[in-house]
């Protein structure tokens, strides 16, 4: 009976043991439920309001800025540089001369000319006052006046021939990097210096064939540069192309740029957009309002529970054309709804919310600003 007795005490305390931590599970599996079945306090986030706006349509393209006027100026007749009389990235005027040439042997040759020239005039004047008193014939005559025009007519051509020996700006512009060394022998076509006018400059780029109609010559160009992200440079398209690449089905188009300060270069790369003349409304909300994925881009819009609380509405939207940070919605959204404006990857559907203040949303930022720095 003593084996017995200890036998069944055990089975007791087995019993009464995992009764306990089977109790004290329940008890657990309950206290979870009841914190889960609990509501969530509202989340704060910041909102906006879809707004309606008068935006001017614009066609987006990229293009590349080309110089007006630009050439590389190169020597005409062959020569050994004897003076060079600009800088590299020189601003120069029409007609200024930047590089002479050796030119002694056609000053020499010139001043023979002339003196030929001289001999011949003097003789052609004394025919001239002979054949008054014909002491001479026609001929003569005739053949004196052929032999003053030929003289002259070979020093114009030398003195064309020695103005060649100074190269000068074609236009008014700003001068490249020098290309040439005082005492270096130029063959023809040798190019001794690139310039540019660059006030105004051309930007050229193409636009796809079914905006050609909604494009005229005279319509505004909005242009940005990597170089200067910032600014934002103006002008008006010039010239548009009057056939359509076969291959691309584009046209080119010609805008003119004003660059008072010189900042667009030919060749640099450029976005440009071309302002549609009529204006239309549209609904519009920020960027950040939005989530784009692969399937579909949507906005957490915010509408009222059965209790007068906030909670998000997951909503689908079709976007539109963007401007200064803000994206047209074609569809999902109507003026004045309230959506949320930033930290959408945090909620969900039906999560109550609560709007912040203007005061708490500048708390919110400059904690999150402090809490970097000390990270860092």
């Amino acid at each position: 009976m003593g084996t017995r007795n200890r036998f069944f005490l055990v089975i007791v305390f087995l019993v009464l043991v995992l009764g306990g931590l089977f109790g004290w599970r329940i008890y657990q599996i309950t206290q979870l439920k009841a914190q889960f079945s609990q509501p969530q306090p509202p989340i704060p986030v910041a909102a906006t309001k879809a707004v309606r706006e008068s935006w001017v349509p614009a066609v987006s393209s990229v293009g590349s800025l080309r110089a007006i006027n630009g050439v590389e100026i190169a020597n005409e007749v062959p020569g050994v540089v004897e003076k060079i009389l600009f800088e590299s990235g020189q601003w120069v005027e029409q007609g200024q001369a930047l590089v002479e040439l050796d030119a002694a042997t056609d000053e020499a040759a010139l001043t023979t000319l002339r003196a030929d020239a001289q001999l011949a005039n003097s003789e052609f004047e004394r025919v001239a006052d002979l054949i008054q008193k014909r002491a001479v014939s026609q001929a003569q005559f005739d053949a004196a006046k052929a032999n003053m025009e030929a003289a002259t007519a070979r020093v114009n051509q030398q003195e064309a021939q020695l103005a060649k020996k100074t190269l000068r700006a074609p236009f008014d512009g700003v001068l490249g990097l020098r290309l040439v060394d005082l005492g270096q022998y130029l063959p023809v076509g040798s190019a001794a210096v690139e310039i540019n006018m660059l006030d105004p400059i051309y930007v050229e780029y193409t636009i796809a064939e079914k905006e050609l109609g909604r494009m005229a010559v005279g319509d505004q160009v909005e242009l940005f540069i990597a170089a200067t992200p910032e600014m934002q440079f103006s002008g008006t398209v010039s010239a548009i192309n009057t056939s359509v690449n076969l291959e691309t089905r584009t046209v080119n188009v010609r805008a003119t740029i004003a660059n008072p300060d010189k900042l667009l270069k030919p060749g640099m790369f450029a976005s440009v957009r071309t302002l549609r003349r009529e204006a239309r409304e549209l609904v519009a909300i920020p960027r950040t309002a939005i989530s784009y994925n692969t399937y579909g881009n949507f906005v957490f819009a915010l509408v009222e529970d059965d209790k007068g609380g906030l909670i998000t509405e997951r909503r689908s939207v079709i976007t539109g054309e963007t401007n200064n940070g803000m994206v047209e919605i074609v569809e999902g959204l109507q003026a004045g709804e309230t959506v949320v404006e930033t930290g959408l990857l945090r909620l969900r559907a039906g999560q109550s919310v609560q709007i912040q203040t203007e005061q708490e949303r500048q708390e919110a930022i400059q904690g999150g600003d402090n809490g970097d720095e000390g990270a860092r």
